[in-house]
């Protein structure tokens, strides 16, 4: 019998069960933890997967991980509780239902409870609370009860990736605790000021969600069990929270996740997107790519391009696409090892190798496929891959998609990513990622520091150039140009920035793409670039060796936006682009708007391009934009920072 009077179930049977627990640490002070309870054949594995967890959060950076192992004696199986889910429409409304459901469960004192939330804040554990006096019972207020050996069957896979699955971990912890001896129920109110949903749990309802539980003008959050009896069974109850081992069998998906009609609640997202300042609509421009545009019959300036070198409307490269789709046709028919190769591909992949100082080159029909498809291609379960922060979408999408375990490291931070080399040295093989010109920054990376890391650490380095051909370096060959070093093991990058074309590629040695063209998915199985596509590309490319002024005068009229903000945009600017972070997502939706009025089109970047409260404008310099526009640009921005409040960079 488990502590509410019902049989639970011997959880061992013929299988010894073991508790794994991690717990890291920044200098003594704990920043994450996390366990899981499995089968002795799984507790290796366990315990690798929980600490790669650790190191892989950048929230976290943690300079210590400890694992502990050791046997789940007499665990039980109880059943999930029921759970439900009410979304409130307001703060207030969901108080009062809170206040309702303590006020079923024969809790007199609801306000006094719920008012307690606004006192706590960073306790690792929770509070124990009389629900009668209201007095705390836990022995020590600032560690807390901490509910541990606990999990779910079956548990969550050991290597299932780096994300936390928060709704049924909630609802195991919620059922253990309704099962202990003397509890109530339990309340969560998250301390994330950014989360504002919360639950209440309590016996013989079981466990409700409720959004806009979290008053948002409060920073105050935690956990507080209801409890009822004497001090002595509050010591026994501690004691089983804490120690003693439970399996939860049968939790339930989070309701409405998998029994929704097609269409419920896609229009209420999406008022939600829209609430946050998040929405966003295709803007119709009504002419060719250039520094200027038309939209909705006004002419404007455009800084928001990525065609940074004027390269889309170029005679020469235009005419050679004409040329190529009447000679090849609009199409290939297939991909690349089918029907989908032609001269104008094979006469791309050796120009672009060529150009980047590599043996080989492979041409893939965008950038982020050939992102995805370089590291699918290297890497795989039992391989490890190390991401910047800050890394672009398509790099993130291909490390999660090649079942590699993913570590992040801070961005640009070369110790940070050397302690995670360190500690990896067991995977099969080990790939660095980033990017070489920050898209929505402006920084580029040390690749110089990044090879040297690379090599002591025996892991291959892959650099993506998307920003930084045609732009870095004195011809725009790109960073090791820039830098003076040799290529590192992959080069990517795209043929639709600088080069006004579409298309990506990836330049690496002879080997690597030979490997890669019988490995990587997206060049297998995608059909390949047009040879309109292809020959636009190649014509971009031997403008660009034969007209160098171009990338010299994209980094002066840079340099020039750059000094015109000098503090309110950052220092350190290596690319064609210049942020100016306003913070708000609204705010930044708005000065953009009030720059298309004054003729600028700029636009407002915002989560999830860049993180929650750190979105900004994203000026993108052209070797074509004027010096008046540029200063005239400069100007409407530093007003714009003037009447909203300093940029984000200075606060």
């Amino acid at each position: 019998m488990y502590a509410d009077g019902s049989a639970g179930t011997p959880a061992e049977g013929s299988t010894r069960l073991f508790n794994v627990k991690m717990r890291a640490s920044r200098g003594g002070a704990h920043v994450s933890g996390a366990e899981r309870l499995v089968p002795a054949a799984r507790a290796a594995k366990t315990a690798a997967a929980l600490a790669e967890r650790a190191m892989s959060r950048t929230a976290c950076d943690p300079s210590a991980v400890h694992i502990k192992i050791e046997p789940a004696e007499s665990a039980l199986r109880i059943p999930a509780v029921p759970v439900s889910e009410f979304r409130a429409k307001s703060h207030a409304e969901a108080r009062a239902f809170a206040r309702r459901l303590l006020e079923d469960a024969g809790i007199a004192r609801t306000d006094g409870i719920l008012e307690m939330f606004s006192g706590l804040r960073g306790m690792r554990g929770a509070v124990l609370l009389d629900v009668d006096s209201l007095e705390r019972l836990e022995p020590d207020r600032a560690r807390g009860v901490r509910v541990t050996a606990l999990d779910s069957s079956p548990s969550i896979p050991p290597c299932a990736g780096l994300g936390k699955d928060h709704f049924s971990e909630a609802v195991v912890l919620a059922s253990k605790v309704l099962a202990a001896p003397g509890m109530i129920g339990e309340i969560c109110v998250s301390d994330d000021p950014g989360y504002n949903t919360g639950y209440v749990s309590l016996k013989g309802r079981g466990y409700c969600r409720i959004s806009n539980l979290k008053d948002p003008a409060a920073a105050g959050g935690g956990r507080i069990f209801l409890f009822r009896g004497s001090r002595a069974e509050a010591q026994e109850t501690i004691r089983w929270l804490e120690t003693r081992p439970v399996v939860v069998e049968n939790v339930p998906p989070r309701p409405g996740a998998a029994a929704q009609s097609r269409m419920e609640g896609i229009e209420a997202e999406l008022r939600e997107i829209e609430r946050r300042g998040l929405y966003r609509r295709c803007r119709l421009l009504e002419c060719e790519a250039g520094p200027h545009t038309v939209c909705g019959g006004r002419e404007l300036a455009v800084f928001s391009s990525n065609d940074y070198l004027d390269l889309a409307r170029d005679p020469r490269v235009k005419q050679a696409a004409a040329d190529a789709a009447l000679r090849w046709g609009a199409g290939t028919g297939g991909s690349r090892l089918v029907t989908g190769t032609l001269p104008p591909h094979e006469e791309l992949e050796k120009r672009i190798a060529a150009f980047k100082g590599s043996e080989s080159a492979m041409v893939y029909a965008t950038g982020y496929m050939a992102n995805v498809g370089a590291i699918q291609a290297l890497v795989s379960h039992g391989d490890a891959v190390f991401s910047d922060a800050l890394n672009h979408a398509s790099i993130i999408d291909g490390c999660r998609l090649s079942g590699a375990e993913v570590f992040v490291y801070r961005h640009l931070d070369l110790e940070d990513l050397g302690r995670k080399l360190s500690l990896a040295r067991m995977f099969r093989r080990r790939l660095v990622v980033t990017d070489g010109i920050f898209s929505m920054d402006g920084d580029a990376a040390d690749v110089p520091a990044l090879e040297e890391m690379c090599a002591r650490h025996d892991a291959f380095l892959m650099v993506d150039e998307a920003h930084a051909t045609g732009v870095a370096g004195k011809t725009g060959r790109g960073l090791c140009e820039h830098f003076g070093c040799p290529p590192p093991d992959i080069v990517t990058g795209t043929f639709s920035k600088a080069l006004g074309s579409e298309g990506g590629f990836v330049c690496t040695s002879s080997a690597l793409a030979e490997y890669m063209r019988n490995k990587s998915r997206p060049f297998i199985f995608s059909t390949s670039p047009s040879p309109a596509q292809v020959a636009a590309s190649a014509a971009a490319l031997a403008v660009l060796e034969s007209e160098p002024w171009r990338v010299a005068r994209l980094r002066e009229n840079t340099a020039l936006f750059a000094s015109l903000l000098q503090g309110t945009v950052p220092e350190r600017i290596d690319g064609a682009i210049v942020p100016v972070v306003v913070g708000d997502e609204r705010r930044a939706v708005e000065a953009s708007e009030r720059l298309l009025e004054k003729g600028f089109l700029v636009p407002a970047i915002r989560h999830p391009t860049v993180p929650r409260g750190l979105a900004r404008l994203r000026v993108a310099l052209s070797s074509s934009h004027r010096e008046d526009e540029i200063r005239s640009l400069a100007a409407a921005v530093r007003e714009l920072v003037r009447q909203d409040a300093p940029s984000a960079y200075l606060v």
